[in-house]
Formats: structure tokens, C-alpha cells, sequence
């Protein structure tokens, strides 16, 4: 029985890419030797990082424009501490918009002054705060731009007179936008682009410099740029298999072809939750994730039934995280429609047998 994986991470890969990357481990390149043995200093492997590193600003559109791309490790967690230790001076801007961008304040707070501009914590973040003001003078404004646990995704980002650092980790290469508009963007592989171990950094050269602490090596983001990402061993394999992934998204027509594909999912899995009267959606309509659809039963008796039901049919990874409860169906670039539409006839068999 095929599976439909909607986890929320580590995430669904194309099998093209598994394949591929089963075949690196035995064999890399004919070399007689597995990507992960060969040296991270060898010209074989200097080629797959800087393919990885020039096709993230290829497919973003960022070539020549003043960025450059790092791939770094400890996740977006070590994310939220750099940003702070590399452009937090005196005191910063944060959007709340759920666990990662609490746990990314908490972290900043250690370096300067922090000012929290929205929160949505009031409605256990199931919307995205609008109308709310930057304050001048901040050395950087920070949002997360898609809330894996609860389901919500800006849509629109604030113009700013400050640098514009953005979490992606969970929407990276999904979507369109204009990322000349940031000047830095992080995000964990293990959501849309590989397995867990690397991070890819999209950062421009001139936000860097400002602050007068003295910064660890291996926190510096200036450090990194300088080695090409080379500082210390990389996380090979996991590098590998993102070029792999970046490969299959421009070889399938780049991010608008990701956009309309992921597109065409959400909107096919929104319109069962909002139809069948044992479902209801967790986040507001206008804020709603094209990632991760949270939802949850409007009667807990049908629980048992349902979990029964979208095991059966080899579903894998939906239930919603404990913060809130219901269910999670992460719909990550990988995933074909196909178990879109096995998630939504289980729904509609529920629906049936109720």
C-alpha cells in the first residue's frame, strides 16, 4: 500500500530524490566511494555545495543582487541566537506568531532590548495579528513567515525601515514573493527541502558589521561567508540531498509551478473541512497555511473512527500537535494530490458511516 506522508517534518521527499540519493551512498558518482565518506574538502563535494548554495539564489532570484547562501547546522532553533548575536545592537522588532517566534524572542532578549509588535498568542495564534506598526529606529523587524504547529502563513509582509529577517523554515521554495525584500532568511532543511542536519541562510553581505559585541566563530555569520560555508565539517549528506530536492524543483518549473501545485492541494483539502460538518478548521480563513492544514472534529466521539479511518488507508503523520490538538496535514512541495484526495475521501467516508 503506498503511503500519503503528511508529517510535519522531517518531511515528504520526491522518491526521484530518494532514489538518487539511496544511489550516493553506495556509490557516489561512480567514485567507489559513498557521499558521506568521501572529504568534505574534495573538489566532488566543494561542487555539490556551491551548486546547492548558487541554485537556493537561482531559484529565489537573488543571483547578483548582493546575497549570498550559506548552509549552516543546528537547525532554526541556533537561528534564532545568531540573528540576535550578529544584528541585534540595541534593541530589535518581533511579529509573535507562535512557538518558533516565542522561542526566537526569548533567545534575542539575551543580546538587547526587544519589542514584541503583534502577538496572536490571545487566540492560542490561530491568526495572523494586521495593522500593527514597526518600531523606528530598531536594528532589524523579525517574522516567521509560515506557523508549521498552527497552521497560519502571512501573506502579506510589512514594508519596513529596517533590515526584514524572516523564519521560512517551514514554506521555503513554496511560494512566489518578492525575497528582494529581506535581508535575511533562514530555514531548516527538514520541513521542504531535505532531512534534518542543515540549514540553509540567505543573507545580504551589507546587514553585517553593525553590532559592537565580539562574536563566536562559529556564530559569526561574516566567519561563514568568508569560508563558504566551509568553517567547519558541513553536514554533508544533508547538503546532498537539498541540492537533490533544488535540482527537482527547477527541473518541475521552479517556485510559481510549486506555488500552483501546492495551491491546487490546500484548496481541495480546505474545501472538505469547511463542507463536512464533522470537521472545522483550527485557523482563520484569511491566514489559513497552504502548507500545513490544521483542523480539528466537531464531535471527539468520532475520534476513534477517524484515526482508524486515514490509517487504514496508509496515511501517515496527521495528527496535530499537542498545542492544539485535532489534525495536521502537511502538504509540503513533495507531496502529490493524490493523498490529498485519499485524506479527503477519508473524511467523506467518516462523513458516510456517521
Amino acid at each position: 500500500m503506498k503511503k500519503h506522508n503528511y508529517s510535519a517534518g522531517p518531511c515528504i521527499l520526491p522518491q526521484e530524490v530518494f532514489k538518487e540519493a539511496a544511489n550516493g551512498i553506495l556509490d557516489y558518482q561512480g567514485s567507489g566511494l559513498s557521499i558521506m565518506e568521501i572529504s568534505h574538502r574534495s573538489p566532488a563535494f566543494v561542487e555539490v555545495i556551491e551548486e546547492a548554495r548558487s541554485l537556493s539564489l537561482e531559484l529565489l532570484r537573488l543571483k547578483d543582487k548582493g546575497y549570498k547562501a550559506l548552509f549552516l547546522q543546528g537547525g532554526a532553533s541556533m537561528q534564532f541566537l545568531m540573528t540576535a548575536y550578529n544584528l541585534l545592537n540595541k534593541k530589535a522588532a518581533y511579529l509573535n506568531t507562535g512557538t518558533w517566534s516565542s522561542k526566537a524572542i526569548k533567545e534575542a532578549k539575551l543580546f538587547g532590548e526587544v519589542i514584541e509588535v503583534a502577538s496572536s498568542k490571545d487566540k492560542n495564534f490561530n491568526y495572523i495579528p494586521k495593522d500593527y506598526k514597526v518600531t523606528a529606529g530598531v536594528d532589524y523587524f523579525h517574522c516567521t513567515s509560515n506557523n508549521t504547529i498552527f497552521g497560519t502563513q502571512i501573506k502579506n509582509f510589512p514594508q519596513v525601515d529596517a533590515p526584514l529577517v524572516c523564519d521560512m523554515s517551514s514554506d521555503i521554495f513554496s511560494r512566489e514573493l518578492d525575497f528582494t525584500k529581506f535581508d535575511l532568511i533562514y530555514a531548516g532543511a527538514q520541513k521542504n527541502m531535505g532531512p534534518a542536519g542543515t540549514t540553509l541562510v540567505i543573507i545580504k553581505e551589507d546587514i553585517l558589521g553593525k553590532v559592537e559585541r565580539e562574536i563566536p566563530s562559529m556564530l559569526n555569520y561574516k566567519v561563514h561567508l568568508e569560508k563558504d560555508s566551509m568553517f567547519n565539517t558541513p553536514a554533508v549528506y544533508a547538503i546532498y540531498v537539498s541540492l537533490l530536492t533544488l535540482r527537482w524543483i527547477k527541473k518541475n518549473g521552479g517556485i510559481a509551478a510549486m506555488e500552483k501545485r501546492n495551491a491546487e492541494k490546500a484548496e481541495l483539502l480546505y474545501k472538505e473541512i469547511d463542507r463536512n460538518p464533522l470537521f472545522k478548521g483550527f485557523a482563520e480563513i484569511e491566514d489559513r497555511s497552504i502548507m500545513n492544514a490544521t483542523f480539528n472534529l466537531t464531535d471527539e466521539s468520532k475520534k476513534e473512527a477517524f484515526d482508524k479511518l486515514w490509517k487504514e488507508a496508509g496515511i501517515n503523520g496527521l495528527n496535530g500537535h499537542r498545542s492544539v490538538g485535532g489534525y495536521r496535514a502537511s502538504m509540503y512541495n513533495a507531496l502529490d494530490i493524490e493523498s490529498v484526495e485519499v485524506l479527503v475521501n477519508t473524511m467523506k467516508k467518516l462523513e458516510e458511516q456517521s
